[in-house]
């Protein structure tokens, strides 16, 4: 259950961080609100993992997650860079992501 807590904490990075951009240097209201909300409850919810798993890996593994998933975000929402150079360095924290679980479950 921790695992799926790390991975759904990571996961509202990737709303939060994307409703900030949308806000504009928090100058729209609905995207602030949403984007601040969703960073607080982010953060709570990686708390919880915490409990149970060590806040070294869980906490690399949260921002390397939400790291990845918001520029894929950015790639697909923004139309930000999509170079190969890019991809593979998005690509290497996945790796190290994988590897991090591995070696916690072992």
């Amino acid at each position: 259950m921790a695992w799926v807590l790390l991975v759904v904490a990571s996961l509202m990075e990737l709303v939060w961080a994307t409703a900030l951009k949308e806000s504009d240097g928090l100058t729209k209201f609905w995207p602030t609100v949403i984007g601040l909300t969703v960073a607080v409850l982010s953060v709570v919810v990686l708390a919880l993992s915490l409990r149970v798993l060590p806040v070294g890996t869980a906490y690399a593994i949260f921002v390397g997650l939400g790291a990845v998933g918001v520029a894929a975000a950015g790639m697909i929402a923004f139309s930000e860079s999509t170079s190969p150079v890019r991809l593979a360095f998005l690509a290497l924290i996945l790796v190290g992501v994988i590897g991090l679980q591995l070696v916690e479950d072992s």
